[in-house]
């Protein structure tokens, strides 16, 4: 009888250990782009993370077949110089997002496979720290460019009214 009881509990046990959804799954992804630099120069990655879940997620990483490698990056300005650093997450809040933008958080991609030309789409698997995934599409532009160049979506916000 004992068997039935602890095949009772576990099947029980098994659905709520299934309760908790994968970032990747109240993460949404919007305003993917890459500035693409000439060459193998580095190119850098820029998105809008918007959290729709109750929990906090974390951007851990990213990775594609365009580039051999991808790291997050932070830009500041720290003694009137201009610095990059490597960091490991980048948090997510419920409910908010996180944007990763020129001047401020970016993927850095390294080594491309091939040329990337502006124009071209190129998937990214965004990566959370609970082993999710975001499979994302970024728009590659010109070095000059300043945004994802999708006016159209993007609202404008006047300060002062």
């Amino acid at each position: 009888m004992k068997p039935y009881l602890a095949c009772a509990l576990l099947a029980c046990l098994l659905p709520a250990a299934g309760v908790h959804a994968a970032a990747a799954d109240h993460v949404r992804a919007s305003h993917g782009w890459l500035r693409v630099l000439p060459g193998s120069l580095p190119a850098a990655g820029y998105v809008i993370l918007h959290n729709e879940g109750d929990q906090p997620a974390e951007l851990t990483g990213a990775s594609t077949v365009a580039y051999a490698r991808v790291m997050l990056h932070q830009s500041s300005m720290q003694g009137g110089m201009s610095r990059m650093s490597m960091i490991d997450a980048l948090p997510v809040p419920a409910h908010g997002k996180a944007v990763l933008a020129p001047g401020g958080y970016h993927l850095m991609l390294m080594q491309p496979a091939t040329t990337v030309t502006p124009g071209q789409h190129v998937r990214v698997l965004l990566k959370f720290s609970d082993g999710s995934s975001l499979p994302t599409e970024f728009i590659a532009r010109p070095a000059n460019a300043l945004d994802d160049g999708d006016t159209h979506a993007r609202p404008t916000t006047h300060a002062g009214g």
